[in-house]
């Protein structure tokens, strides 16, 4: 029979506050990138504690870290999972909610010394934010075998340090083989990242899915050149190019609408000298729409401009793929149960798409998969100002509770 179990909002919580002191930063706020010290340091504390909840924890190649607690029988788990890492101004919440609920849940079973009928695991993902090394995802995606394993382990970052010697340097470079289980079913428990819950009134959002993502990162090569000699017209201007790019993504999202966004989210100029004509430019050019030919559509526009541009301009340009994910949509069965036994509880709940990527959505494809999200206060993520309070974390964490012994039983 199902335990009546309530989980510990304030045990979750001061697990949260003892894991953003690891990469902490002004305002309350967290940096640790993948692969860091401080990324290091925040596994170490994560894994002690599912050592000290009883779960065999393994680590696989790609430094996936997973404890797994028995059930009755034998068989795959059901699978709570998300990240530690962050972004380098990031927020005490993103991420480590749903890793951190997980663990909860599992002290909440041994307290009751109640046993599922399946395992359950508790999971954190390599490099889920994708700062440091691209695709983001990227520890999932080798997971679940959406991207391979010698392929993650030799891309490098900004400073040519590779994902293999960074995870043999500090530690968690692996042994297990990835990939070696597909879960009975996988759950995220995550904050919104967005405003939609909180405009709403709403504290609960049952996702129906994650909008594809699209990173392309372009090289843009001019000419340098005296900023008050050259005439407009013979010059060869790589940061012309890049505001150009800029301005056009925003233009792009808006005459194609919808859910269609655009971002630009890094500059970088050469020699950048405010009397001196740029020579370089690094942009990147984030493209998201719930529907791939939209998101295709937005692609191939933005690939027509830019090629124009540099004609019209006289500049060199060169383009990479740093990420690409078609839409997913999550099991219907799994949102329908999320929804039913969030309405059981008593909490208003609505079905949204998320904006945001995350490591449920390699699992989509494998198992039955769904995710649960609680509000963002101001619609803030990514920012140090990142916050969810206590009695929405608390009914996020009652729904996963009964969601879970539903799937493991």
């Amino acid at each position: 029979m199902k335990p009546n179990l309530r989980a510990s909002s304030d045990r979750l919580l001061r697990r949260i506050e003892q894991l953003a002191a690891i990469g902490s930063i002004d305002g309350g706020g967290v940096c640790r990138l993948a692969l860091t010290e401080e990324d290091r340091l925040a596994r170490d504390l994560v894994t002690r504690w599912m050592t000290e909840l009883g779960l065999v924890v393994s680590i696989d190649e790609i430094g996936n870290v997973v404890g797994t607690r028995l059930g009755v029988v034998d068989g795959p788990p059901v699978m709570i999972g998300s990240h530690i890492d962050s972004v380098a101004t990031g927020g005490r919440y993103d991420g480590t909610l749903g890793v951190l609920a997980g663990l909860e849940l599992v002290e909440t079973l041994n307290e009751a010394n109640f046993q599922t009928q399946h395992a359950l695991a508790v999971a954190f993902f390599t490099n889920e934010e994708g700062v440091r090394f691209a695709p983001d995802m990227m520890g999932s995606a080798v997971h679940q075998g959406s991207l391979g394993l010698n392929e993650a382990l030799a891309t490098k970052d900004e400073k040519d340090a590779s994902v293999g010697e960074e995870l043999k340097r500090i530690g968690y470079a692996g042994d297990d083989a990835v990939a070696t289980v597909t879960p009975r079913a996988f759950l995220e428990l995550h904050v919104e990242q967005g405003p939609i819950l909180e405009k709403a009134g709403t504290t609960i959002g049952i996702v129906t899915g994650v909008q594809g993502i699209s990173w392309t990162e372009y090289r843009v090569t001019g000419t340098s050149n005296h900023a008050g000699t050259t005439p407009m017209g013979l010059r060869h201007d790589a940061g012309f190019v890049a505001a150009a790019i800029t301005t056009e993504a925003r233009h792009l999202a808006d005459q194609l609408g919808g859910d269609q966004v655009a971002t630009v989210g890094v500059t970088e100029l050469r020699p950048n000298l405010v009397n001196v004509i740029a020579n370089h430019a690094r942009i990147t050019v984030d493209l998201r729409n719930t529907t791939e030919d939209r998101l295709q559509q937005a692609e191939a526009r933005m690939t027509q401009y830019i090629a124009k541009l540099a004609t019209i301009e006289g500049v060199e340009v060169a383009s990479r793929s740093l990420a690409r994910f078609c839409p997913v949509e999550f099991d219907p069965d799994v949102v329908n149960l999320i929804e039913t036994t969030t309405n059981e509880c008593g909490y208003a709940c609505q079905r949204l798409p998320s904006g945001a990527g995350h490591d449920a959505q390699m699992f989509a494809p494998n198992c039955p998969t769904g995710m649960i999200f609680v509000p963002s206060q101001g619609g803030i993520s990514h920012n140090v100002k990142e916050f969810t309070a206590a009695a929405e974390i608390d009914a996020g964490l009652d729904v996963l509770t009964q969601v879970v012994l539903q799937l493991t039983e």
